[in-house]
């Protein structure tokens, strides 16, 4: 297989350019340990982190403003992509891999080349564990060794002009962590592998200080997703560590290539980081999941409104009502309808609750890959049983939608899409990122069918909202949604 460089002659290219120090996302600053600096040291913000926003001062945010631009402190391609996707830049390309490790691949010298201030020290670790995969956890954990090894603890991510946080500003939770069984365990799993990888490398902490660095990437990394929000890699950024979770968020964080973008997808009166908000799970799950989930990974008690709103659990497991004429959502729990008082039998509540069961079997069985004839049996199960608005129905629609464009079921993928949109609209809101992708999906199976006007309709609606959550000039819309709807409105006005 053809490669790149030997790392001799790499070294010996390198020398010709102006510097072999870490790149921009890792450069250090002279600067104090105050997450806020001076207006002096604001002025040697990183040039590829901007706050559009900070610069009108307490000038209103309006929905889709861009509030902060950043690149990661530190990235790693999950394994499973390292063959298909370029290790610097996470391109989907043809890609060689690096001669000497074997083991990460690039899709040109240029990218190569960025990547080398780093790679240089990974390599030899990668080549002495070869032909092994390294744990996607292994490889972020020993990254961020050697950047703070290289002074990285130094570089700040600015939230705004002059605020900054620098990678000890992250939150450990070193107690936590020590009192977690399941994280010790798999924290000592990456150390062994550590160990295997690095040997007597002087640069390995002790077993304290790797407690403290898996802490601040397991509460606050994020998975880089590519156009089709798919997750491809897991990244630290340091300035928007800065951002709470809600499970009603007023802004949304998406991906150019490694670059994360945060838009506001509602007004907000100023740039005050405390009132601004992302989501860091997803949101089609009941409250006790979603409270669960958080406690378990990034241990805190979500208190938002809609985790302490009883209707949004009643809703979300809601079941159809007996009345074919009533659309209420029913507790399967009480004995009536709240709307109409129809009756809820033990039989009725029985029907549910397998179907219920089975759905929750069959979805976890799927969470790699789904299958569309489990989907379309769960489905059947669920029809009369299960509200059109019951998460696990949606969850299913969800997988179904998505089996169905994998084995090109056009026909059935569409009916599946069209259901879908409701409830997404319901739980996600109105401008969320797999919103606007559902109805891009939709557009583009509608296109391929000619159904033109429906395809306009629905692409013109994912325009709307990407265009919020991504930005007028993300390459989604410039390379993928503006060509289809182009197509579309030629085609139909023939």
């Amino acid at each position: 297989m053809p490669t790149f460089l030997r790392t001799q002659e790499f070294d010996q290219l390198l020398a010709a350019f102006s510097s072999a120090a870490l790149t921009s996302a890792t450069a250090t600053k002279n600067s104090t340990n105050t997450r806020c600096t001076s207006k002096k040291s604001g002025k040697q913000v990183n040039r590829n982190m901007k706050s559009a926003a900070a610069r009108n001062g307490t000038k209103a945010i309006k929905r889709g403003a861009r509030i902060l631009t950043e690149k990661p402190f530190a990235f790693v391609l999950q394994s499973k992509y390292r063959k298909e996707r370029c290790d610097n830049c996470l391109k989907a390309c043809k890609v060689l891999k690096c001669a000497n490790c074997q083991y990460v691949y690039y899709c040109s010298r240029e990218c190569q080349m960025q990547s080398w201030s780093v790679h240089k020290i990974e390599c030899p670790f990668l080549k002495r564990i070869y032909p092994r995969i390294v744990p996607d956890a292994a490889r972020m954990l020993c990254k961020l060794i050697i950047l703070l090894d290289k002074g990285g603890d130094l570089v700040r991510g600015y939230y705004t002009d002059t605020c900054s946080r620098r990678f000890r500003d992250l939150m450990s939770h070193y107690g936590e962590i020590k009192n977690d069984v399941r994280r010790l365990e798999h924290l000592e799993s990456l150390y062994a592998v550590l160990q295997d990888m690095m040997g007597e490398s002087v640069i390995v902490p002790n077993l304290t200080e790797l407690t403290s660095i898996y802490g601040r990437l397991i509460t606050n990394g994020f998975s880089i997703l590519d156009p089709e929000m798919n997750s491809i890699a897991t990244a630290i950024y340091l300035g928007v560590s800065v951002t709470d979770h809600s499970c009603k968020p007023n802004a949304v964080a998406t991906f150019e290539g490694t670059t994360l973008h945060i838009h506001a997808i509602e007004d907000i009166e100023c740039l005050d980081w405390s009132k601004i908000f992302i989501s860091y799970i997803d949101l089609l799950n009941t409250p006790a999941q979603r409270r669960a989930e958080l406690q378990e990974n990034y241990y805190f008690l979500c208190i938002c409104t809609k985790c302490t709103d009883v209707q949004e659990t009643q809703e979300m497991l809601a079941a159809v009502c007996a009345n074919k004429n009533c659309r209420e959502l029913v507790d399967i729990n009480l004995n009536n309808c709240m709307r109409c008082g129809a009756g809820v039998s033990p039989k009725q509540r029985n029907v549910y609750n397998e179907a219920l069961a089975m759905t929750k079997t069959h979805l976890e069985n799927m969470k790699d890959v789904a299958y569309l004839d489990v989907c379309k049996l769960c489905l059947a199960k669920q029809k009369g049983v299960l509200h059109p608005f019951n998460v696990w129905h949606l969850k299913t629609l969800d997988a179904a939608f998505e089996a169905a464009i994998d084995v090109s079921k056009w026909t059935e993928a569409l009916e599946f899409g069209i259901e879908l949109v409701p409830g997404f609209r319901k739980y996600y809101g109105d401008w969320h990122p797999l919103l606007g992708m559902l109805y891009l999906k939709i557009g583009k199976i509608q296109l391929y069918k000619s159904e033109l006007k429906e395809a306009i309709n629905n692409l013109r609606e994912a325009q709307k909202i990407l265009q919020i959550t991504h930005g007028r000039d993300h390459s989604l819309l410039r390379e993928q949604l503006q060509p289809m709807l182009a197509q579309a409105l030629a085609e139909n006005a023939a």
